[in-house]
């Protein structure tokens, strides 16, 4: 026979109910906070996955909140281009409106006026804040007035710099949420973006330099393809004309034939792959520039209007008024083109952070039902067993209770 001590029976017994209550007290503890793994002990795997999980979650919360800020910024940049576009439209009709040779000099006057205040309104618009105060077209500069206009001369200088800035949108992903003002408004190529074509400042006749273009794309790039071209249409009597280079010689077709001619009034000249479309009458010696150094000789829009304003209240004849005219708004399409151009840069930008941000929402639903799975008590199951262990608890310390009270006068009494 085996004999069991009263020690030990007590001992058993009190560690089952120790080891019950523990199961219990758990159990509550996974019912009251609704978590299945409450420290790493209770499940280690599961804890890891928890702590790689919390940190893709909030990754993607980072990231999330970088891309609504991001696109905040593009949006304010997007409805500013807009309003830069649609008062350049406006300075364009104002422009072509200063050609036509009939207008009075009050009427003149009045156009310089309204360009004033047009360019006024381009340099508040060049300067507008995004929604943290910082300026939009600084580039990465921390300056919150970028354009800076020389109240003597009128003159707009830029104090920010070419850099962009860029949100980071994910691991190894950026986007740029603005752009340098110098990129938009200042260095803008001059003339139609391949050559500028102008007359003389001297010249006595009546000719306007209108139109004109790169028809011929191969015949162009042959005529540049040793360096930039200055070369010169010179007038003689009746409308002829010949074209030289920057040294004087002839310039000379595919054939070796040199370029000239006789105009004929609002007809045009052609030659290496380009076409001068003109009005008016030349006199004998006047003169017109074809220079396709575009690179260096770049013109800011702003520049652009003091131009336009100041041919327009200088009382010049209707011819000079025209020709500087249509230089200026060869300028100012360069401008509206770079507008244009940035605003389809910024769209791309704010796809690319609508899809991106789809994206982490459709993550983010993933790994919180990953998490959830893994971190959160099946309270069905927990509730259950809440109620088992409670009975059981209450069981056992019944028994031991029973048997405590149990001695051997109990057993003779019986």
């Amino acid at each position: 026979m085996m004999r069991i001590s009263t020690s030990w029976m007590y001992q058993q017994s009190l560690s089952t109910m120790l080891n019950q209550q523990a199961e219990l007290a758990q159990t509550q503890n996974e019912v009251s906070t609704t978590d299945a793994i409450n420290v790493a002990s209770d499940n280690p795997v599961g804890a890891a996955q928890i702590v790689g999980l919390n940190h893709i979650l909030a990754e993607n919360t980072e990231y999330t909140n970088n891309i609504s800020s991001a696109n905040t910024r593009l949006s304010t940049e997007t409805s500013t281009l807009t309003s830069v576009g649609n008062l350049l439209n406006s300075v364009n009709d104002v422009g072509l409106g200063a050609i036509n040779g009939a207008m009075s000099s009050a009427d003149l006057s009045n156009m310089a006026t309204e360009l004033t205040q047009y360019r006024d309104q381009l340099i508040q618009l060049a300067n507008t804040p995004d929604a943290n105060g910082q300026a939009l077209f600084a580039g990465t500069s921390n300056t919150t007035t970028p354009f800076v206009t020389n109240s003597d001369t009128g003159a707009v200088t830029y104090a920010g710099n070419d850099q962009q800035s860029f949100t980071a949108i994910g691991t190894g992903l950026q986007v740029a949420n603005g752009d340098p003002g110098s990129s938009i408004f200042m260095n803008l190529a001059a003339g139609n973006g391949s050559f500028v074509a102008s007359a003389n400042s001297s010249n006595t006749g009546t000719l306007v330099v209108g139109a004109n273009s790169v028809t011929d794309t191969n015949a162009w790039s042959a005529a540049t393809a040793s360096g930039p071209i200055n070369d010169t249409i010179t007038f003689g009597a009746n409308g002829t004309y010949a074209v030289t280079d920057s040294s004087g010689n002839p310039v000379t077709d595919s054939s070796g034939n040199p370029i000239t001619g006789t105009y004929q009034d609002g007809g045009s000249i052609s030659f290496d792959g380009i076409s001068v479309t003109m009005s008016g009458t030349p006199a004998a010696g006047d003169t017109v520039s074809v220079q396709s150094d575009t690179a260096s000789n770049t013109q800011d829009v702003f520049t652009t209007l003091n131009n336009m304003i100041a041919a327009l209240q200088s009382g010049g004849s209707a011819t000079s008024i025209a020709n500087t005219m249509n230089r200026q708004l060869e300028s100012l399409n360069q401008a509206i083109n770079s507008v244009s151009t940035t605003q389809v840069a910024v769209g791309s930008r704010m796809d690319t952070l609508q899809q991106q941000s789809t994206s982490y929402s459709d993550l983010g639903v993933t790994y919180q039902s990953a998490l959830s799975d893994v971190q959160n008590v099946d309270m069905a199951t927990a509730i259950s067993n809440l109620s088992l262990q409670s009975t059981a608890l209450q069981a056992s310390q019944q028994v031991f209770a029973k048997v405590q009270g149990t001695s051997l006068f109990d057993y003779l009494q019986s």
